[in-house]
């Protein structure tokens, strides 16, 4: 279906999401039968954490966006940057996380549902696996949930790491669970610098009560 949708005359254009090898295929098949290709692959969207942020704002915008779904959406805030003063609330973001409640999406006042399947469970664990071997700090553990009425359920809480860097598994790919990266940075340069340094991006966003600094990463950052 996907060469045929690549090969035939009649279609134009062609936007595609998924993963990084299929995406590539489409890529360099429908290019080379003369059609415009959009392809988003791989994602690792980071926020920007200013010190002058609005903090329970943050914290609870980081929450929902790196956990809701259990992370699993291409849009989802892998890692979050905090610059200057603002690696001081990663206590207050790992209660916050706390805060959220682990069930079967399909449960009343549920904020974190189960993985997609056995694999993606594996997956993800083994990401939290290779973060610590890696050497990143594990702030918040989510693997084994209690789950009453679900205990083979395919879950994972709600999980954070700091003292994440380039080089390590956990933040070069995207793992697609509720897991969050925690990085820092001394100021909004070395911020951006970051973002733009990592190959995957689908969006980032900043958070901060400076129009300064918004325009300055409005301008600067190259993601999107």
């Amino acid at each position: 279906v996907v060469n045929a949708i690549c090969d035939h005359k009649d279609i134009k254009a062609i936007s595609f999401v998924g993963s990084t090898k299929v995406g590539t295929h489409v890529y360099n098949r429908a290019t080379l039968a003369g059609k415009r290709v959009q392809c988003m692959m791989g994602a690792k969207n980071h926020a920007i954490v200013m010190p002058d942020a609005n903090k329970e704002q943050t914290l609870n915008a980081l929450a929902g966006a790196a956990f809701g779904a259990a992370g699993q959406r291409c849009m989802a805030v892998s890692v979050a940057v905090l610059v200057g003063d603002a690696q001081k609330w990663i206590p207050d973001l790992v209660a916050k996380a706390k805060t959220l409640k682990i069930g079967a999406g399909t449960d009343k006042g549920v904020d974190v549902g189960p993985l997609v399947s056995c694999a993606a469970h594996e997956r993800v664990t083994g990401f939290i696996e290779r973060g610590e071997a890696d050497g990143a700090k594990l702030e918040l553990d989510g693997r084994k949930p209690t789950v009453p009425g679900y205990e083979k359920g395919n879950f994972v809480g709600p999980t954070i790491f700091s003292g994440v860097k380039p080089g390590m598994a956990l933040y070069d790919q995207e793992v697609f669970g509720p897991v969050l990266c925690v990085a820092s940075a001394a100021d909004i340069d070395e911020a951006i610098e970051l973002i733009n340094r990592n190959p995957n991006g689908n969006g980032t966003a900043i958070f901060t009560q400076s129009g300064a600094a918004g325009r300055r990463f409005q301008e600067d950052i190259d993601v999107g």
